[in-house]
């Protein structure tokens, strides 16, 4: 049946006359049947990129054939992902590039740069939207041996956050999906990767109020979000990514205090955790220090500082006095 059909839809591609059509019919094949489609993914990427350079569609018609192109990657080895990503945007990037009047401009400066100029901004919005869609497909597969790729994305995510907000308001970005990435991220053993989450999820919490499906994905998930915050201070993390795992912790309490002051107690209450080391009391001093803290961010650096001692058991020594 796609043997037949496919070649039809993909001619239609470079007929304008059939946009609407040809890339609503493409859209459908790559998100109904995208795991019978990966021996034809070669041939569908290279059309849709032929018509995509050529402007065959107008910028509504684009950003569905890029939808399209997300299904269908996120059906594919991470290897074939990546090469065919990068196939895909690098003649977006070339022409980015001339605007900018820049030889080498990752995507999440292309947001910086681009965020406020309206006429250039919806091929941006589609590459996101691309990138997002087929890197969290690559969680899917585990992440674990892509640290670089899960540092980069947390980047991307950040600059999206603090220069065009707006972005995370599309029906086409799986907030809720982008946040479990994240909080999956601050568990990564490479410290880079960790710093960058943690900047990730400081730039996001703000919008609590302003982005309805952040909103809901904090107030559903916040509470992992804690949880992993908690398990990196117990000892789960280096001690030197302390201060950013207290940056998040304090937006929090910025943000969502009510809800901060809720999933603290639910997440310290089980014997043993973050650290076998520290007592209830000891966390319950913790949490009340942290909840009364929601101006002075260096004085819950070192509320964080101290308590990670505590559950490393490193509280009174040589260490911690040079920590």
């Amino acid at each position: 049946m796609l043997s037949s059909v496919l070649p039809l839809v993909l001619q239609a591609l470079g007929n304008p006359d059939l946009s609407v059509s040809s890339v609503s019919t493409l859209k459908k094949i790559c998100r109904e049947c995208k795991y019978d489609l990966p021996p034809y993914a070669t041939n569908i990427v290279a059309v849709s990129q032929e018509v995509l350079i050529k402007q065959i569609h107008k910028t509504s018609q684009c950003m569905w054939l890029m939808q399209a192109l997300g299904f269908l990657l996120s059906a594919l080895p991470v290897e074939d992902i990546l090469r065919n990503l990068h196939s895909l945007i690098t003649p977006y990037i070339q022409q980015l590039e001339k605007l900018a009047d820049e030889t080498v401009l990752p995507l999440f400066q292309m947001v910086h740069i681009f965020a406020s100029e309206t006429d250039h901004f919806p091929p941006i919005k589609a590459l996101f939207e691309l990138v997002t869609s087929v890197t969290l497909s690559i969680f899917q597969q585990g992440p674990r041996d892509h640290p670089d790729i899960v540092d980069s994305f947390m980047q991307l995510q950040a600059q999206a956050l603090k220069r065009k907000p707006d972005l995370f308001l599309s029906e086409s970005l799986d907030v809720k999906a982008v946040f479990h990435c994240g909080v999956l991220s601050l568990k990564f053993p490479e410290a880079p990767t960790v710093k960058s989450t943690c900047l990730f999820f400081t730039e996001l919490l703000p919008h609590c109020s302003d982005v309805p499906p952040v909103a809901r994905v904090v107030q559903e998930d916040g509470k992992l979000l804690i949880q992993a915050v908690l398990e990196g201070i117990g000892g789960g993390a280096t001690r030197s990514l302390m201060d950013q795992f207290a940056e998040v912790l304090f937006s929090l309490n910025k943000h969502c205090f009510s809800l901060l002051a809720v999933w603290l107690k639910e997440a310290l209450q089980p014997p043993g955790f973050p650290s076998s080391r520290v007592t209830t009391e000891q966390k319950d001093n913790f949490s009340h220090q942290i909840l009364r803290e929601r101006v002075n961010k260096r004085r819950v650096k070192d509320i964080v500082k101290e308590f990670t001692l505590l559950c490393r058991g490193l509280h009174g020594t040589e260490y911690a006095a040079e920590y």
